[in-house]
């Protein structure tokens, strides 16, 4: 009979790929929907299917994490739910800080998917004379002379950097410099972080370029 999830399996995890990591938010809202929809046990196709990835994919991601579904029954939801929670280190909340209250760094701060998925904005900071002070959100933006202080009163260990590429580099080794251990940049400049800091990028432009490219390849088969 194969082992439950979460007991003798457990001990055997192994180093997650990247691929598998980026995955992973992917199979913990589809076990969010699941629990929502009192789901208490599924299959690899069910919670595949949620996913929007193959099975044999999922099985072999979560072999990862040491878990694997009970043949004929599958994985308990809640359970599941909760490693994935902790590989991602989501079991408690993350507390956030946004550099860059413009327009991208306003609509972060009012983005409701933050708390659904573990993290909390908890500082917001700005150059701007003309948005330093006011609120968004609930919240105070400050000024970039107060980041430091910032970072350590509120305990934020991951911002996100919603400024110009020509200062992105220079506030992300700030921000670094204050303690934060993870930076998402919207930024489409390269950035250099020291070892042991997590850097990711989202480069809008560079998606848009992308989906344009598989757009004239459907257009165009023979090109």
């Amino acid at each position: 009979m194969s082992a439950p999830v979460g007991r003798a399996r457990d001990a055997v995890a192994r180093p997650l790929p990247r691929a598998t990591v980026d995955r992973l938010p992917r199979y913990l809202r589809a076990l969010d929907e699941l629990e929502t929809r009192g789901i208490v046990t599924a299959s690899s196709m069910t919670v595949s299917a949620a996913a929007g990835v193959g099975s044999a994919q999922l099985r072999k991601d979560l072999s990862f994490l040491g878990s694997h579904g009970r043949r004929g029954v599958g994985y308990d939801v809640t359970h599941l739910r909760g490693r994935i929670a902790a590989a991602l280190g989501v079991t408690s909340r993350q507390r956030v800080v946004i550099v860059g209250i413009g327009n991208l760094g306003h609509a972060l701060a009012n983005y409701a998917g933050f708390g659904e998925r573990g993290f909390s904005v908890v500082g917001l900071v700005d150059v701007d004379p003309e948005v330093v002070g006011n609120r968004v959100s609930g919240l105070v933006v400050r000024h970039l002379d107060e980041l430091e202080r910032l970072v350590d009163e509120l305990g934020a260990t991951i911002a996100v950097l919603a400024v110009p590429a020509s200062a992105a580099q220079r506030v992300c080794d700030r921000v670094v410099a204050a303690g934060v251990g993870g930076v998402l940049s919207f930024s489409s400049g390269e950035l250099a972080v020291p070892r042991g800091v997590d850097l990711r990028t989202v480069d809008v432009g560079a998606e848009l370029q992308i989906l344009a490219f598989h757009g004239h390849r459907r257009q165009s088969p023979g090109a």
